[in-house]
């Protein structure tokens, strides 16, 4: 992480501060890349039909893995090329999580090639028929006219695949009458969570970072009023755990659009600066915004911006068109491994419910959970870890059987003691002989810090759902640390043992003090040590 983030933290980031890196990304279309080279195609005048400037030719060269299929034409397969073709879509849609994008007319190394009308209409028709064998529909997200060797109009066409529930194929909202029906009727489900503008509840908005693993973040940022403080820090934060973000300019009904333009100007010049190292990308159509969640998930640097008004709807379905196309950010390979390991488990949120008894929310981070599972769960403020049973499990309001990793979902433990439990928590399988620690090792950089950063120093650390008070006992080869400067530091939780693991992402905080870094050593213990330890 460059130590330049900290300048985000300490008030130090002002727009214009630092030398600008590249430019604003305007979002293009399906015919148009971003860095990507090779050979331009015949002009016919140096202009395409009607009179506009000739489209790049090139997409990227198609990937093995991912969602994203090239196809030049799919016109009257045989059999055999038909089973092909719908075992090839399996796998995209596996690699999608159930969506899959299909670029038709282009070749396998990009080459905007473009069919035909006919030619066309007879591919799309093909692609219909290969998502009704999977059990998926297909949707048309935009064509383009390309001009490659040929005198005929000559088409290129992205396409939506998505995987639908065997019971469901068409949601009608109006016959849906609570979000439990809604989300058994849905395709895909977007969870968001509402974290805390205010600079009071600063480590409420941590805790949703760290704790519940987002795939990416929503910055908002108020059109009339600008960039404030805490949009800084909200921006450091996101920067500091690698959560890609995208970024939504509210409230453009109550502004003229000079205002507008000034905060998006405002919003550019931070993000292009060293800290961040962001390429803003505005969205201002829907052909934008299709190509704003391509390149969103295919580049870490790219950051999509928004305007618009909740009031009266203004652009409010341009953030719709990105997130009902955005794809997963974490492929089907990492997924897989997740799910191969053992069952871990993080218990965020504890709740008591009449008929039901004890209810617990999180994530599983990694491995299988099912109903029935035997699992245990700590450590207690004594160390141990405690056997109970997971009596069933619920994903957006509905009944689920099985839980992977990734997911989130709320866990009924039957009448398992509410007393017995506490947020940073974990429930594993007991086969994993779970270590506990008072002690660990960072290796931090310390974003800003008022004075200097010393031994006997006192923070808040966050490393996943774990948040606790920690004392700092040692910092490695050096007596203190100033803004921006990195080392080894060894902390003491000062309440009670935690559960952590080496190479977790960590935060950790007190006032204007803020740093980051990962966990390098934990110094294990037993239950008894435990106890001695923490005065017991």
């Amino acid at each position: 992480m460059d130590s330049r983030v900290s300048e985000l933290f300490g008030g130090c980031c002002r727009p214009g501060g630092g030398p600008a890196v590249g430019g604003t990304l305007k979002a293009r279309g399906a015919g148009s890349t971003s860095g990507c080279g090779g050979p331009k195609g015949k002009k016919k005048n140096g202009r395409n039909r009607g009179g506009k400037a000739n489209n790049p030719p090139y997409l990227p060269p198609e990937a093995e893995d991912g969602n994203i299929e090239y196809k030049l034409k799919l016109v009257n397969p045989s059999q055999y090329r038909f089973e092909h073709l719908v075992t090839q879509m399996k796998w995209r849609l596996q690699e999608g999580r159930g969506e899959a994008v299909y670029q038709i007319g282009v070749e396998d190394n990009g080459l905007l090639v473009g069919l035909a009308e006919e030619e066309m209409r007879a591919s799309l028709k093909t692609l219909h028929r290969m998502a009704e064998k999977v059990g998926a529909d297909i949707t048309v997200l935009r064509e383009r006219e390309v001009d490659y060797d040929s005198d005929m109009p000559r088409k290129i066409t992205e396409v939506l695949v998505r995987k639908v529930p065997d019971n469901q194929q068409v949601v009608n909202y109006s016959d849906s009458r609570t979000a439990e029906e809604i989300c058994e009727s849905s395709s895909k489900m977007i969870t968001f969570i509402d974290l805390a503008g205010h600079h009071k509840y600063l480590h409420t908005t941590i805790f949703g970072l760290t704790s519940y693993c987002p795939d990416c973040a929503l910055l908002l940022v108020s059109a009339n009023t600008g960039i404030a403080g805490t949009t800084r820090e909200h921006l450091g934060l996101a920067l500091a755990l690698k959560v890609p973000f995208f970024i939504v300019v509210s409230k453009i009904d109550l502004c003229a659009k000079t205002t507008v333009e000034r905060t998006v100007r405002q919003l550019e010049r931070v993000l292009k600066q060293p800290g961040c190292h962001k390429v803003p990308m505005l969205v201002t159509s829907e052909d934008d915004a299709v190509t704003a969640a391509q390149q969103f998930a295919q580049s870490p640097n790219v950051t999509p911006i928004f305007t618009l008004s909740s009031v009266s709807g203004e652009s409010l379905d341009l953030l719709k068109v990105f997130l009902n196309i955005l794809p997963p950010l974490t492929n089907s390979k990492e997924q897989e491994e997740l799910m191969q390991q053992l069952t871990e488990f993080q218990v965020d949120e504890i709740y008591t419910v009449p008929e039901v008894g004890t209810v617990v929310g999180g994530t599983l981070s990694s491995g299988i959970c099912r109903e029935g599972d035997q699992l245990v769960v700590g450590p207690t403020d004594d160390g141990c870890f405690l056997e109970l049973r997971v009596c069933s499990i619920q994903r957006n309001r509905s009944a689920c059987r099985v839980l992977r990793a990734g997911q989130a979902a709320t866990l009924a433990l039957g009448d398992f003691d509410r007393a017995l439990l506490r947020k940073g928590m974990v429930m594993v399988s007991p086969e994993m002989n779970p270590t506990i620690c008072s002690v660990f090792e960072a290796e931090i950089v310390l974003l800003f810090h008022a004075t200097t950063f010393r031994r006997g120093f006192q923070v808040t650390v966050h490393v996943g759902n774990v948040r606790q008070t920690a004392v700092v006992e040692k910092i490695h080869a050096k007596d203190k640390l100033r803004t921006g400067e990195k080392a080894v530091v060894r902390f003491r939780f000062l309440k009670h043992p935690e559960y952590l693991k080496v190479g977790a992402k960590l935060l950790f905080r007190e006032g204007v003090t803020k740093g980051i870094g990962h966990v390098t050593d934990v110094q294990a213990i037993t239950a008894g040590e435990a106890q001695a330890n923490m005065g017991f």
